[in-house]
């Protein structure tokens, strides 16, 4: 009989072999969208954008001593985090994580504030640094929507004007080297359940999107951006458009780090699509808010590939309190 080779890597890091995390992959020919014809200062964006990743590679080399002062408090969104062990056992992810708010009509300072409160007022040079990144990313998130309205044949400006009050998710990824990277994920698969993600990566490899019933590797580029669509956006296109299923391996020899911005809506918004997509279309999701998906997939659900359809199905089953809710706000806004 053949024995399981012993492993150094804690079971509860462990996943299912049949994931082929170590297969080779093709490499994804993503089509890149170059956006130079509606947003001035590019170069300026792409500079700040590399000061801000040297600044979470420091981040995440800071003692233990200093990390603890952001550790993720249970229930919420924002903190460091290591391996999401405050909320999960098994299949745990390979990586560190900081996530800290951005609002983007806030009368208040959200991101510097984040960063001074939980870390000290010696961080606030690198709050205001993540500040800029995270403003530059919110502008970008509407041109993007901008144009996808235009695509699908909508008022242009109604996925701008929903989300210019997001109230927003940026979180730096750590992923560690592993001795046996065939073992681990830096992040399981999943669809993002916010709208939009922008991902910046250095140079190492790691993100993969399943397209064609196989796993795709995607190609760093240091002049461009990942742009996935999340759950909360694919409902308000009522599908038309995907939410896109990734993961992210892990290298034996080198970390990987990346800056992932989260686009959201502001929580009383009401996610609904508009008119001119629901002409002769029956409804394929109910009208909810930011707020009933943050407190399912932090209290209820663990994303994956059907969060969407996880969600819809709860929150019908919680209906009409829900669906009422939801009308309410939607009359008072």
């Amino acid at each position: 009989m053949v024995q399981k080779q012993t492993t150094n890597v804690p079971k509860k890091f462990i996943w299912s072999l049949s994931d082929d995390i170590n297969q080779p992959k093709k490499k994804l020919d993503a089509p890149i969208i170059d956006l130079e014809g509606f947003i001035r200062g590019d170069e300026t964006a792409t500079k700040q954008a590399s000061k801000t990743l040297r600044e979470a590679c420091h981040f995440f080399s800071l003692p233990p001593s200093e990390k603890a002062k952001a550790v993720k408090k249970r229930g919420s969104l924002w903190g460091l985090s290591v391996a999401h062990a405050d909320r999960l056992t098994v299949n745990l992810p390979w990586k560190e994580t900081l996530s800290f708010p951005h609002r983007a009509m806030s009368d208040g300072d959200s991101v510097v504030d984040y960063f001074t409160s939980a870390l000290g007022n010696e961080f606030e040079p690198m709050g205001t640094i993540y500040k800029n990144y995270c403003n530059e990313m919110h502008k970008l998130s509407l041109v993007i929507l901008e144009l996808m309205a235009i695509s699908l044949g909508v008022d242009r400006s109604y996925y701008r004007d929903f989300y210019e009050d997001a109230n927003s998710i940026m979180r730096l990824n750590h992923y560690p080297p592993c001795d046996e990277p065939n073992l681990v994920l830096g992040t399981g698969p999943h669809c993002d359940p916010t709208s939009l993600t922008l991902l910046y990566q250095n140079e190492i490899e790691g993100l993969e999107v399943f397209v064609n019933n196989e796993w795709h590797l995607v190609e760093p580029r240091n002049d461009a951006l990942v742009i996935n669509i999340g759950d909360t956006l694919m409902a308000m296109t009522n599908g038309e458009y995907k939410s896109c299923l990734h993961r992210a391996i892990v290298n034996e020899k080198v970390a990987r780090n990346t800056m992932a911005f989260f686009l959201c809506p502001a929580d009383h918004k009401v996610v609904t699509p508009p008119s001119e997509i629901l002409v002769n279309k029956q409804r394929k999701y109910p009208d909810f808010t930011w707020a009933d998906v943050v407190e399912f997939t932090q209290k209820h659900y663990r994303a994956d590939a059907d969060t969407l359809d996880a969600f819809t199905n709860w929150f019908w089953s919680n209906a009409p309190s829900k669906e009422n809710d939801a009308k309410l706000k939607n009359v008072e806004n």
